[in-house]
C-alpha cells in the first residue's frame, strides 16, 4: 500500500516520497497488520491511531451513501513529505504512517489511517492529532459526497467541506 514515489523536477530525480494513497477503502486487515508489524519494536512505548470513517450523514434531507475522493497527487505527496519531516523534527517519533483513500469509500468504511509511534505517549498523541488537522487543511484532497439514490431520480452529490 505505501510505496515510495519518485518525484522528478526538470528531468532530475529529486526525492522519493511515500505514497500515502490507497485505491478505495483502507481495510481493517491492513490496519491490523500495520499494528502487528510494530510489536517487535521494543523501543516504542506508545502508539496513537486515528481512523477516519465515512459517516452516513443526512444533508439537505439526503443521506450520504459514500464519498468519492480525488487529489492533485503530486502536490499532495510533496506537502505530506514536508509535514512528515516537520513532525519528525518537532516530536520524538519512532514511526509515522499515513494512508488516505482515493476513489469511492462507502459509509462505514475507513478513508484515513494515521499511525504514530514514539517512546512516550505525549509525542505520539500530539503528533497524530496535528497530522490529522494538517491533512484536512493543507493537502489537496477533495471529497464528493454521493447521496443515496431516490427511486426514479438520478443519484446526486455535493462537494464536501473539510472542517
Amino acid at each position: 500500500m505505501e510505496k515510495d514515489k519518485q518525484i522528478t523536477l526538470n528531468g532530475v530525480a529529486e526525492k522519493k516520497l511515500k505514497n500515502i494513497f490507497t485505491d478505495g477503502p483502507i481495510s481493517p486487515s491492513f490496519i491490523a497488520a500495520s499494528i502487528e508489524k510494530h510489536s517487535s519494536m521494543t523501543n516504542i512505548g506508545a502508539h496513537t491511531i486515528f481512523l477516519g470513517q465515512v459517516r452516513s450523514d443526512v444533508i439537505d434531507e439526503k443521506q450520504v451513501a459514500a464519498i468519492e475522493y480525488s487529489s492533485y497527487e503530486t502536490m499532495a505527496l510533496e506537502k505530506m513529505h514536508q509535514i512528515r519531516e516537520e513532525m519528525f523534527r518537532k516530536y520524538t517519533l519512532t514511526c509515522l504512517h499515513v494512508h488516505h483513500s482515493l476513489g469511492t469509500v462507502k459509509a462505514g468504511e475507513i478513508s484515513l489511517f494515521v499511525f504514530t509511534s514514539s517512546a512516550h505517549r505525549k509525542a505520539a498523541t500530539e503528533a497524530c492529532s496535528e497530522i490529522v488537522e494538517r491533512i484536512k487543511k493543507e493537502l489537496p484532497i477533495w471529497g464528493k459526497e454521493i447521496f443515496v439514490a431516490v427511486a426514479g431520480q438520478k443519484q446526486t452529490h455535493k462537494w464536501k467541506e473539510n472542517f
